[in-house]
Order: C-alpha cells, then sequence, then structure tokens
C-alpha cells in the first residue's frame, strides 16, 4: 500500500512538473532582421536598408504576445551615400528620437493584419498592417509590408535643391526570431 501511494504520488509530481511546462511561455530574440525602406522623389526611386534591429516577444501556443521591434534611425543607410542618409536622419529626427519602434500585444502564426503601435520621429500611431508569420521548429519568421505616410508621423520630406521625396514610403520588414 506504501508503494502504491509513493507511484500515485511521484506520478502526480512528474505530470504536474510535465504538464506544467507545456504552459510555460518561451522568450524568443531575433536572429536577423532586415528592413527595406522604398521611396520616390521628382528625380528618382529610393531604397534605404537596416538591419541593425531589436525584436523580442513572448511565445504561447500559436501567437507571440507582448511583441517589440526596435531600429536605430541611423542604421537605416541607403546606396545613394552620406547626403541621402543625413536628409533621412534629419526628416527622421534622429537626434532627438534615436529610435523607430513598434509594439503589438499579439502576433498569430499564420497569415492575418497586426495591430499595434508605431513611434517614427517621436509620434506614436496606432496602425495595423499585414503580415505573414511562419513557425518552423523553434524559429518564426515575420514579414510584413505597409505604407506610410511621412506626414502621418509629423515629418517633413527631405530635399535637396528642389527635389523633394514623395510623402508615401513602403517599409519591408523581415524578422527571424527563436
Amino acid at each position: 500500500m506504501e508503494n502504491l501511494r509513493t507511484f500515485l504520488n511521484a506520478t502526480i509530481v512528474c505530470g504536474t512538473l510535465l504538464f506544467s511546462q507545456f504552459g510555460i511561455a518561451q522568450k524568443i530574440n531575433q536572429k536577423t532582421t532586415s528592413v527595406i525602406i522604398n521611396g520616390t522623389s521628382s528625380l528618382h526611386d529610393w531604397e534605404m536598408n537596416g538591419s541593425s534591429a531589436t525584436f523580442s516577444g513572448t511565445v504561447n501556443g500559436n501567437a507571440i504576445s507582448n511583441a517589440t521591434f526596435t531600429i536605430p534611425v541611423k542604421n537605416i543607410t541607403s546606396k545613394k551615400g552620406k547626403m541621402m542618409d543625413n536628409k533621412a536622419h534629419a526628416a527622421l529626427k534622429a537626434d532627438k528620437f534615436p529610435t523607430i519602434s513598434f509594439s503589438a500585444p499579439s502576433i498569430t502564426v499564420g497569415k492575418g493584419n497586426l495591430n499595434g503601435k508605431m513611434t517614427i520621429a517621436g509620434v506614436s500611431k496606432n496602425v495595423t498592417f499585414p503580415v505573414t508569420v511562419v513557425k518552423n521548429s523553434n524559429t518564426y519568421t515575420i514579414n510584413g509590408t505597409e505604407t506610410l505616410k511621412l506626414s502621418d508621423f509629423g515629418m517633413e520630406r527631405p530635399g535637396f535643391m528642389g527635389v523633394k521625396t514623395g510623402d508615401v514610403v513602403t517599409v519591408k520588414v523581415n524578422i527571424v526570431a527563436e
């Protein structure tokens, strides 16, 4: 009888520990990040890239909660040279607001619309944009593309010698996290 009681107690303890592991949320961080910003001007189309971003969130089931994404403004650069970079960084108010950030309460695995708060140049807006989240073992790949207006974030369109950028930019983000 004592052996049966010991066995049952051991089974309950092991089962509790095993099942509690399934319910524990897992913290994930970026493995790689890529940001591509495409825009226009009266002279030519342009592109800027950033890869020094951070992403973190907590996985529980098929959702990532408390997701945050941040990129230093001065890590966003172009292939057109320092002049374009400096104009873009000035428009983004990099000296006063050195990062662009996005946070979302939850991201679901699969295709869907992501709701969250975007902060650019010190202005925060609630935004919604389409994303695709693919889970492969312990790795999550997040892809999203959205069109934003610079003026919505209080930014002036950068320009030089009468050539100004358009007000609309397309932002593509790719995050691989585990």
